[in-house]
């Protein structure tokens, strides 16, 4: 239904910014809700960011808020995540999810993935 390819990470100092972008294929983007989950290593996979199909309802993790920003652009079919002021702790794999018309923030409910992006923070 939809492919997803995120790109953006890379390896920044403590303090520093990142942009991670989602780029969806086919027409149907509009359709779907987005997420921003991460997964650290032992860990599991944890609830990030996510956005509604229109844009107007938003959604952050307590760990992310105040300096993560979830985004869309529905005529480029991409949504972003805007990390500033990032923490060693926000070193993971990031994953872009897709879920068709309603915003959830859980994992398990979203339909299809990309194949992450790695983040990584150094101290």
């Amino acid at each position: 239904q939809v492919q997803l390819v995120e790109s953006g990470g890379g390896l920044v100092q403590a303090g520093g910014s990142l942009r991670l972008s989602c780029a969806a294929s086919g027409r149907t983007f509009t359709m779907y809700a987005m997420g921003w989950f991460r997964q650290a290593p032992g860990k599991e996979r944890e609830f990030v960011a996510a956005i509604s199909v229109g844009g107007g309802n938003t959604y952050y993790a307590d760990s992310v808020k105040g300096r993560f920003t979830i985004s869309r652009d529905n005529a480029k079919n991409t949504v972003y995540l805007q990390m500033n002021s990032l923490k060693p702790e926000d070193t993971a794999v990031y994953y872009c999810a897709a879920r068709k018309t309603i915003v959830v923030l859980t994992a398990t409910q979203y339909d299809f993935w990309g194949q992450g992006t790695q983040v990584t923070v150094s101290s």
